[in-house]
């Protein structure tokens, strides 16, 4: 009983976010699994750094798959998504940490361009 509380807890909260917080609690996730796929590196706990890295591929072609086409900057973040994808196959492909690393720092950006831009539009 106490798991189905929690249940309907969570999907209220998610069902009453503003699409700048769902924005911003995606990029959260795809970070937190991009240090999951990191850590798992290290610990050579393969298994969970493929699921790490796989769902880091289906939070972008999320993003990608939401953007509305009529606004310029959508073109420019598509470009940004398909680079993050092809950076993505490079991770996985050689189980390389340091593009891990590389990438980081420009989806923290991103995700901080957008925060900040919600709080300007509040």
């Amino acid at each position: 009983m106490n798991a189905y509380g929690y249940q309907n807890y969570k999907a209220q909260s998610v069902n009453t976010m503003t699409p700048g917080e769902m924005l911003g609690l995606l990029y959260d996730e795809l970070l937190k699994r991009l240090t999951r796929a990191q850590l798992s590196l290290e610990k050579k706990d393969y298994m969970l750094f493929d699921q790490s890295m796989q769902r880091s591929v289906e939070i972008v072609n999320y993003l990608k798959n939401t953007l509305d086409l009529k606004y310029e900057i959508s073109f420019e973040l598509n470009r940004l998504y398909d680079f993050f994808l092809y950076e993505f196959s490079r991770i996985k492909a050689g189980r390389n940490p340091k593009i891990i690393a590389e990438v980081r720092p420009l989806i923290v950006e991103l995700r901080d361009a957008f925060k900040e831009a919600q709080q300007i539009s509040s």
